[in-house]
């Protein structure tokens, strides 16, 4: 089930071969049905205090409109989105590569903290909520110890360039 409520305010065509403008919806209803039980590795790109980037892998999942991913409050990312929380998302889906950019906000709200952890575990991660951030008996070798944080991005613009009929390449801008 998808919900449709979040659309993108502008679209631009971006394709230079003729193809037809891509739907939101594409890239989204893949983020619904594949995060996070497929096996698909988003990379964060965040910037270091001095300008120079960073990126690493995390663990990403869409939930109620919105990407959320998490990231042990040790980690470089993390540190990065505390100093700056613009950020970009990145991942191959079926059919179409998309980047997310936007800025990332840290979650603690129980009741978003416990749904993200239940989607989650669909995946194969048992993950619990805990206090302000999430616990399991592991999380990937760079995390560092538990509790991890949970965070939402608030999607700015993506870029999506179809790999699949029917081909095409768009940018969405959400802001408001």
């Amino acid at each position: 089930m998808t919900d449709t409520a979040f659309e993108p305010t502008s679209i631009t065509n971006l394709d230079r071969y003729g193809s037809a403008e891509l739907p939101w919806s594409r890239p989204r209803d893949v983020l619904v049905d594949d995060t996070p039980k497929a096996d698909l590795t988003f990379f964060l790109a965040t910037a270091r205090p001095d300008g120079r980037p960073h990126s690493a892998g995390v663990g990403a999942l869409w939930l109620d409109d919105a990407l959320y991913f998490t990231s042990g409050p040790g980690t470089r990312k993390s540190r990065n989105l505390a100093a700056n929380p613009a950020c970009s998302v990145s991942v191959r889906l079926r059919g179409i590569d998309l980047v997310l950019d936007g800025e990332a906000e840290r979650i603690t709200d129980p009741s978003t903290l416990e749904r993200a952890a239940a989607v989650y575990r669909t995946g194969g991660w048992p993950v619990s909520a805990a206090g302000d951030g999430f616990t399991a008996a592991y999380s990937a070798p760079s995390a560092g110890p538990a509790p991890w944080h949970l965070y939402r991005l608030t999607l700015h613009t993506a870029v999506g360039v179809a790999t699949a009929e029917p081909y095409g390449a768009t940018r969405w801008d959400f802001r408001r």
